[in-house]
């Protein structure tokens, strides 16, 4: 798309250059683009393969990217105690009362499952790829020859895993829920510093569902300027507004978590886009995008034949050689052919050159 170089500063104080573009599997992602659009299964698979594979199916129906999932055991995230801080505490939780063990059992997704996942996306042209959470995962997902790696905001502090995965050498993604920015910076850094190359940072409020108060993307113009680096969205929010807004920003991935149908439940059910709606946000994400173009003033190439329909000056009354002009037989209307309405008052006074009928445009050589 030609012409986007600029994307106003949240403040309005500020235009930034934009950086080039990353390139994830066979596609690139930046503001030249079209939004990179990830469908996240999580734990929607509700522990069904067949229905893992129906979610894949249908986000590569809604036009999807990329479909995430995540890798890990309970075992690898947590201890299976009920002691304080292992269960959920949170009246406000859609997991109130759950231990973590429990919660990351019903939502994790077995490894068994992880090939044919990503071979049924390859299959439907989505880019597969995971979130891991331990050097086990990495190395798990290092031989399914994930294209990317994803870091949730829960790790973005887990410094050695970033490392880990950034010595892998492709492109990285991390959700910067939580963070502060010198946490980012750090992990940034550590990741850098490490081998990674190509680095997405996705704005992200870790609340589930989120509030569009709490989201505050005007961080995302922000966050590309302080890191040098892509920035999207990983939205929690129910619906598509924060999303399309986002691109308005300047992001150029957009993460949802997506399922078949959350009356089905799950984990993740309550937040999560179904196909139709995954389907209107690649579309609307898109339009949003379309729309930025670059700074012009003027029409375009297609508005110049909507200029004949601006007013002009026209002649409202039949009228005889050497009449004068007046605000009775002389108006502003549509369409454009006669002189601009701003000379109205310099014609009013003068007099027709000759005979003048109604609907004729009033040009300078009608005028004595």
């Amino acid at each position: 798309m030609q012409g986007i170089a600029l994307i106003k500063q949240a403040t309005g104080r500020e235009l930034t250059q934009m950086s080039e573009s990353i390139q994830i599997a066979d596609r690139a992602v930046g503001i030249e683009e079209p939004p990179f659009i990830i469908a996240e299964m999580s734990g929607n698979h509700n522990q069904s393969l067949e229905r893992a594979l129906e979610i894949v199916e249908a986000a590569a129906k809604a036009g999807a990217h990329a479909l995430k999932i995540q890798t890990y055991t309970p075992d690898t995230m947590t201890l299976d105690v009920k002691g304080e801080g292992f269960v959920i505490r949170d009246g406000e939780s859609l997991w109130d009362g759950r231990s973590l063990y429990d919660l990351y059992q019903e939502a994790h997704t077995p490894w068994e499952w992880h090939k044919a996942i990503f071979d049924k996306s390859r299959e439907l042209g989505m880019i597969p790829f995971s979130t891991p959470f331990d050097e086990s995962s990495v190395d798990f997902l290092e031989e399914l020859d994930t294209p990317c790696y994803k870091i949730a905001s829960f790790e973005n502090i887990d410094i050695p895993l970033i490392k880990r995965v950034a010595q892998t050498g492709k492109p990285l993604i991390i959700s910067t829920g939580m963070a502060s920015v010198a946490e980012l910076d750090e992990a940034v850094s550590t990741a850098r510093s490490a081998g990674a190359k190509e680095l997405v940072l996705l704005k992200c409020t870790s609340t589930y569902p989120a509030s569009p108060a709490d989201t505050n993307i005007s961080t995302i113009p922000h966050m590309k300027k302080l890191f040098d680096c892509e920035v999207g969205l990983s939205d929690h929010t129910r619906g598509l507004g924060v999303a399309v807004a986002s691109v308005a920003l300047g992001a150029t991935v957009i993460e949802k978590h997506f399922t078949v149908d959350r009356s089905a439940g799950g984990v993740d059910s309550a937040f999560s886009l179904e196909p139709a709606e995954m389907q209107n946000l690649v579309e609307e994400t898109a339009r949003a995008w379309e729309s930025l173009g670059s700074v012009m003033y003027g029409p375009t190439s297609r508005e110049k034949k909507s200029l004949n329909f601006r007013r002009s000056l026209y002649v409202t009354k039949d009228m005889k050689v050497g009449e004068v002009l007046t605000s009775e037989n002389v108006r502003a209307i549509r369409p454009g052919y006669g002189l601009a309405p701003k000379f109205h008052d310099i014609v009013i006074g003068r007099k027709v050159t000759k005979n003048v009928s109604i609907g004729t445009p009033l040009s300078w050589d009608l005028i004595l």
